[in-house]
């Protein structure tokens, strides 16, 4: 058992609760075989009805995965970094799938393996405190916990935006964009759940009568351009759309793009491309295990690591260094299946 995860029942629901606030409740190996534990139990029993997925205390629902740990891994035999995505992927999936109704509460930051453990939950409810982003093209990785299954169901090409940029998003967007079901203050979380735990039938009702007018969200005002600005899948189009139309917002974009990964950005739109294709949530954890298993190893995963968490000299050196440089046949390789005997299986 885990104290980095807080489990217990309340009235009629199971109640998960993240507890690692120095750490912005990051998801650690431990965690996430806790939350599995609790969800499989909870399944089968008759008296949790619901289940809240929310955090203990501090700024942040959840800030990711256990990072540092993944690339110290990776620079070794990537044992370690395969055994947490193997037991993520399965929480998530087991989330996606799960019978009966989750609430996830995204209040304060909301990122990476946050979203992978929120976006699968049929009610997502954001607050005024909600920042949320796929950030990996920046640090090598990629947007994995599901980000390729639900990025590219997102409208037009908002999807492919916060993949590339890693923009963050607040609660007012979230809700636009359909990444949160419902909008509250803050201070109604505490008797939203409250109420929730005593008529886990109602969790609807209750959400919507708690939720306020959201502010105006500006990433709407942004959505034709970026429809018309992201529209290929091939990376080196994009960033030449964006130069060509050179206006402040398009030179700002392209001045973010520059500082990510080119790997990573080709990888991500790769990803997104399939991920809309894909036949279920099963298939997509699979490809995203493959994916991670690749990179994690890679150059550009534990140099960005390097730059941005380690050394915070944000100055990552590439490699390959230039999106012309990131071959189809790069890409191929890191999009390979694994051996059947390797691959990522939900649980059965």
């Amino acid at each position: 058992m885990t104290e980095d995860v807080l489990i217990s029942t309340d009235g009629r629901v199971g109640r998960l609760s993240l507890n690692r606030p120095k750490a912005i409740h990051a998801l650690n190996l431990p965690m996430c075989e806790a939350m599995i534990d609790a969800l499989v139990g909870w399944r089968e029993d008759g008296a949790v009805e619901a289940v809240i997925i929310d955090h203990s205390e501090g700024r942040g629902f959840c800030a990711g995965g256990d990072i540092r740990m993944l690339a110290e891994s990776g620079a070794k035999d990537g044992k370690e970094a395969r055994a947490f995505f193997h037991t993520e992927y399965r929480l998530n999936h087991l989330l996606f799938t799960y019978p009966k109704p989750v609430v996830a509460f995204m209040d304060g930051i909301t990122m990476g393996g946050g979203v992978g453990i929120s976006q699968p939950a049929p009610y997502r409810v954001a607050t005024e405190h909600t920042r949320f982003a796929m950030p990996e093209t920046g640090i090598g990785l990629f947007p994995d916990v599901g980000g390729g299954w639900y990025l590219p169901r997102l409208e037009g090409r908002v999807g492919v935006f916060l993949a590339l940029t890693g923009a963050r998003l607040d609660g007012a967007e979230c809700l636009a964009l359909g990444l949160a079901t419902h909008y509250l203050p803050s201070e109604k979380l505490a008797e939203a759940k409250k109420r929730i735990a005593q008529h886990p039938d109602r969790i609807g009702g209750i959400l919507g009568e708690l939720s306020v007018t959201a502010p105006p969200a500006a990433i709407t005002g942004q959505i034709d351009r970026i429809n018309r600005l992201f529209a290929s899948d091939r990376y080196e189009d994009i960033l030449a759309a964006l130069e060509a139309d050179g206006g402040e917002w398009a030179l700002k974009e392209l001045g973010v793009l520059h500082g990510k990964s080119p790997q990573t950005c080709k990888v991500a739109l790769r990803q997104l491309k399939e991920g809309g294709a894909m036949p279920d949530f099963a298939s997509q954890m699979r490809q995203e295990y493959a994916i991670g298993s690749h990179v994690v190893a890679m150059h550009d995963f534990i140099e960005g690591v390097r730059a941005l968490i380690i050394d915070k000299d944000n100055s990552p050196k590439w490699d390959p260094p230039t999106p012309e440089a990131v071959t189809d046949a790069w890409i191929d390789a890191i999009f390979a299946p694994l051996p059947a005997d390797k691959e990522w299986t939900p649980l059965t």
